[in-house]
């Protein structure tokens, strides 16, 4: 469906057309769908060959335009994983998805911070490798007996395969070995006097205990399977979806959204919708038989109904978490309720098309050292993080901020431009005037014309109000419309601060080779384990250094660091 102004606003699909359209023109429609309804100029259609086709382009569509009355789950993480590397140095690490083949997976988790204690208990109780690029001596784990020191050991490849296996029995439940071989050393070094020794060991079998205790199995028969219900009211609808796997609950999630279309065919897209992002389990309870039966062809997974029994009253309780969170969204998110309407009023305010995809603009620094540019992306209000952008800056221009903002602007639209990429239909500078005429300036160079603002800060440095490009203030009366802006520029300063930071952490552990073109990490790593210092490397000699480097190169560098 298109507006006036040749915009999709809304993609669906149906098996039969003519009646999923009727229904939006032969009835009265309120909020979203009214508005929605209202707008609607010409349709454009496309023939597939059958419902699934349908389903995965009508998918297809919806992330490539983000149509304004379309309805998005906002939560699309997957669950984490524990990844077990196959062969070589055994290494842990997380993971949210399980399709690389040369790992072996163990979960998946409620969330990354379950996952990492589990981690940290292994890398504890095993001698794993736990450098992600070796050096060239022994670290501190290899001390304490948490690690084999791959880096200055020759590791036998029996000795790997064992290690491997006994991890994998203990990340698979086994936990008997380990809990005696720890219980048997803290017995003896409490005989030995050695007491702190022995609270170390007692903790690593508190921890399995705790892990044990977190994971135990609440279905029997440990089936990974799904519970989906859902209820609506007035103009809502709430989708209700717990995890089990392996028999465990591992999590649940609810979502409320408007109601754009008939119940049922609504949820039959939200549920799509939502097995886009995450994995099919082995079977999902589902007591709605016109859903269940369209889900099941569509997606191609195993959709059964109960009746009677625990799974039917779990899906009993799903129902009643759908009712609850239909509850608590009545009390809370009244701003999340009235996004349209703020934005309809911003539009209104700038005298701009209704702005469906919002970019925000910030920089970030500390004296001038390590300057970064970042966008960050709200579609339809809500934050689109998948779609954020990060620039570091250099050269010339990394201490001047209007020139950073420039550069990170021009870009931005210079690749969208190239790649003909969906243009926003609103940017905002985080700034004063000065950073909205650089943003201005990069925007003409590249011959595009998109509704530019500043959203400025005050003495204080509290939101003042909106600046256009003729330096006029636009005041910020509607107190929510205000909200809604501050929070989009606390985003965008949070995610500039979250990359700065970033980079200043890395730049602690730089070297005085760094940025020296021929020197990658490789070259790098064998200079500093020979030269840690600038001084030590002056002292060498040019022979000395084309043992380690091509001639060409070894005089270059010697020359470097003796010119005057």
């Amino acid at each position: 469906m298109y507006n006036s102004e040749n915009e999709i606003i809304y993609i669906g699909k149906a098996k039969n057309l003519k009646n999923r359209v009727s229904q939006y023109f032969l009835r009265s429609h309120e909020g979203k769908t009214g508005k929605m309804v209202s707008e609607v100029d010409h349709f454009e259609t496309i023939i597939t060959e059958n419902e699934k086709e349908a389903l995965i382009l009508e998918m297809n569509l919806i992330k490539h335009h983000y149509p304004r009355f379309n309805i998005l789950l906002k939560d699309d993480s997957h669950y984490p994983y524990i990844a077990l590397k196959k062969g070589g140095d055994p290494v842990l690490s997380i993971k949210r998805n399980n399709k690389d083949k040369s790992y072996y997976y163990y979960g998946p988790f409620p969330n990354s911070s379950a996952a990492r204690e589990i981690i940290d208990l292994v890398n504890k109780i095993f001698p794993l490798r736990k450098c992600k690029t070796l050096p060239h001596e022994a670290c501190l784990y290899y001390h304490l007996g948490q690690c084999l020191a791959p880096c200055i050991n020759k590791i036998d490849k029996e000795v790997y395969i064992n290690l491997e296996s006994d991890i994998r029995q203990f990340l698979g439940g086994d936990t008997l070995k380990v809990k005696k071989e720890y219980s048997e050393k803290m017995k003896r070094a409490s005989s030995e006097m050695k007491y702190e020794l022995a609270k170390e060991y007692k903790n690593i079998l508190d921890g399995i205990s705790h892990l044990e205790t977190k994971q135990r199995v609440e279905m029997s028969d440990k089936t990974s399977r799904d519970i989906i219900s859902f209820a609506s009211r007035d103009s809502l609808l709430a989708l209700t979806i717990f995890t089990y796997v392996n028999g465990m609950l591992l999590g649940k999630k609810s979502y409320v959204v408007e109601k754009m279309d008939e119940e049922e065919e609504q949820v039959i897209d939200l549920i799509c919708q939502y097995y886009d992002n995450h994995d099919l389990p082995k079977e999902i309870i589902l007591n709605n038989d016109h859903v269940r039966e369209e889900c099941s062809e569509l997606l191609g997974a195993n959709f059964i109904s109960k009746r009677k029994g625990p799974l039917y009253d779990l899906v009993a309780l799903a129902k009643e978490n759908s009712l609850n969170a239909l509850d608590e969204y009545f009390l809370t998110a009244r701003i999340d309720e009235g996004k349209e309407e703020l934005l309809s009023s911003l539009a209104e305010l700038l005298s701009i098309p209704f702005p469906t995809h919002i970019e925000m603009f910030d920089n970030s620094h500390t004296a001038g050292e390590e300057p970064v540019g970042v966008m960050v992306t709200f579609i339809n209000g809500e934050k689109a993080p998948k779609l954020y952008r990060r620039y570091k800056i250099s050269g010339d221009n990394a201490r001047d901020d209007l020139a950073s903002m420039k550069e990170v602007v021009y870009r931005r639209y210079h690749r969208l431009k190239e790649e003909d990429g969906e243009m926003p239909t609103l940017i905002l500078i985080d700034g004063g005037f000065t950073q909205l005429e650089a943003a201005l300036s990069a925007l003409s160079e590249l011959e595009l014309d998109i509704p530019t603002f500043a959203l400025f800060k005050d003495e204080r440095h509290q939101t003042k109000g909106l600046l256009n490009k003729d330096k006029e203030v636009i005041d910020i009366n509607d107190k929510a419309l205000f909200f809604l802006l501050t929070r989009m520029q606390d985003e965008v300063h949070r995610f500039a601060i979250t990359f700065h930071k970033e980079r200043r952490s890395k730049k602690i552990f730089t070297s005085y080779l760094d940025g020296i073109k021929g020197i990658g990490d490789k070259r790098k790593e064998k200079l500093l384990s020979l030269y840690p210092s600038e001084s030590q490397l002056k002292d060498a000699t040019l022979e000395e250094i084309e043992e380690i480097l091509p001639s060409e190169l070894s005089k270059e560098l010697y020359n470097r660091f003796h010119e005057e």
